[in-house]
């Protein structure tokens, strides 16, 4: 049998040279590298439909609807477009394009929990305060609502931005008929039902005090006529 000729020195060290130079490849930053090939860049809006090959640039599809790519890429995929889910707060500020990402912002009443470039991934509902808190910072699409208790002798039903104080029945001529709570006002009510019920129940008693006397007085008035009769 024939032996193969070996490989000549010129030649190996043509063949360690190309495997060094496939190892250390470097791509200019508008390229991308497939195999041993440094192809050009699809741009903004579109993505690689089939590599470069020699004598032959990169071929490029536009991103169809729902998907985008904001960057030059060499990569075969468009990115999906965000979802604005209503059930994670969100609402859409700015719709999808071929080059650009939907941009979402909180719903009305609610406040980002995860902000991202120019927009909010995730959202939360504005906290609602206690009775007998009041609002202390109203809430906005970047915070929540800050609440914070009334002092002694204040209310609010929480839905308050400051505290009121309690009514004091007295200066207004009016008498208490139910103490204020930390969510509820004093009630006030008008002296003078208090004061004529009263009256008239001292007038009643007064006269049932007079008629029960007057009616002792008719017994023993009787009971004088009919033991002087009996003597007689």
């Amino acid at each position: 049998m024939k032996r193969k000729p070996a490989l000549s020195p010129s030649l190996l060290l043509i063949l360690v040279m190309d495997l060094s130079r496939g190892q250390t490849l470097t791509c200019h930053r508008a390229e991308y590298q497939t195999g041993t090939e440094c192809c050009p860049m699809c741009p903004v809006g579109s993505r690689v439909k089939i590599d470069c090959s020699k004598g032959q640039s990169t071929s490029c599809a536009p991103c169809t609807e729902g998907t985008f790519m904001n960057q030059p890429t060499g990569l075969k995929l468009c990115f999906h477009c965000t979802n604005c889910n209503a059930g994670s707060g969100l609402k859409m500020k700015t719709s999808c394009t071929p080059s650009s990402d939907t941009v979402c912002e909180p719903l009305e009443g609610f406040f980002c929990l995860d902000p991202a470039e120019n927009g909010c991934m995730a959202a939360q509902k504005h906290t609602g305060c206690k009775p007998g808190q009041y609002i202390r910072h109203n809430g906005t699409a970047q915070r929540d609502t800050e609440c914070s208790d009334c002092s002694e002798g204040q209310y609010s039903d929480g839905t308050f931005t400051s505290c009121l104080s309690h009514t004091q029945c007295e200066p207004l001529n009016l008498q208490l008929i139910k103490p204020g709570t930390v969510s509820t006002d004093a009630e006030c009510g008008e002296q003078t039902s208090g004061s004529t019920a009263v009256v008239v129940g001292s007038v009643v008693t007064s006269l049932l005090i007079v008629a029960a006397l007057a009616l002792v007085m008719i017994l023993l008035k009787k009971k004088k006529i009919c033991a002087n009769t009996a003597v007689i």
